[in-house]
């Protein structure tokens, strides 16, 4: 008889040490997917494939403003070298081709200036600052001389124009505003690619 009851007392005791263990994994299954749980809540976009879709999409219109902000930085400088170039070579009576040059040269000298000036108040030296330039506004002041004096040359009587005459600015402004539409695109493609005035960039932050 005692030895029925021993036994009996034996079942029980691991019948209750059974019942205890599983409600300990039950209560650690339920804290474990609690905290997962938790953590997912607290970062969707970790694991959430259209958040990170949208913060991508939003990069986009971001570089084409950087893209736009770099060729009317280099517009400004091929400006005044285009302007003052045609202004100094009309007014001395020069004939078209050197007067083309002088503004294409004219155009590279400030289009560069202001880059350096920029760069060099960021703390470079001079030489460091010329080559950040160089890099920086070659293709683009390049591209925007192709355009610009290509729109220049094929405009009927526009090289013959004097400055006294509408059609000199109206073909210089026409062939400027034409030259900034192509070299954005140009100008987005270097500096996604760490290029052009994507040097400029890293050394102002």
């Amino acid at each position: 008889m005692d030895h029925d009851a021993h036994e009996a007392h034996q079942a029980h005791a691991t019948a209750a040490h059974q019942h205890t263990a599983h409600r300990d994994t039950a209560h650690q299954d339920a804290a474990h997917q609690h905290t997962a749980h938790g953590s997912t809540a607290h970062h969707p976009a970790a694991h959430d494939p259209a958040a990170h879709g949208h913060a991508g999409h939003g990069r986009s219109p971001a570089g084409w403003a950087m893209a736009a902000q770099a060729t009317l930085h280099c517009l400004t400088g091929c400006a005044i070298g285009e302007v003052l170039g045609m202004v100094i070579g009309t007014a001395l009576g020069w004939g078209n081709a050197p007067t083309t040059v002088l503004a294409i040269v004219l155009a590279f000298f400030f289009g560069y200036s202001l880059t350096l000036r920029g760069v060099l108040r960021a703390g470079l030296g001079f030489r460091a600052a010329l080559r950040v330039a160089l890099a920086a506004d070659t293709v683009s002041i390049a591209v925007m001389e192709l355009i610009d004096n290509g729109v220049i040359a094929l405009w009927p009587d526009a090289m013959d124009a004097e400055l006294a005459d509408a059609l000199f600015w109206t073909s210089l402004a026409l062939s400027l505003v034409i030259a900034f539409v192509v070299t954005t695109p140009v100008n987005k493609w270097m500096i996604g690619r760490g290029k052009g005035h994507a040097v400029v960039h890293a050394h102002h932050h």
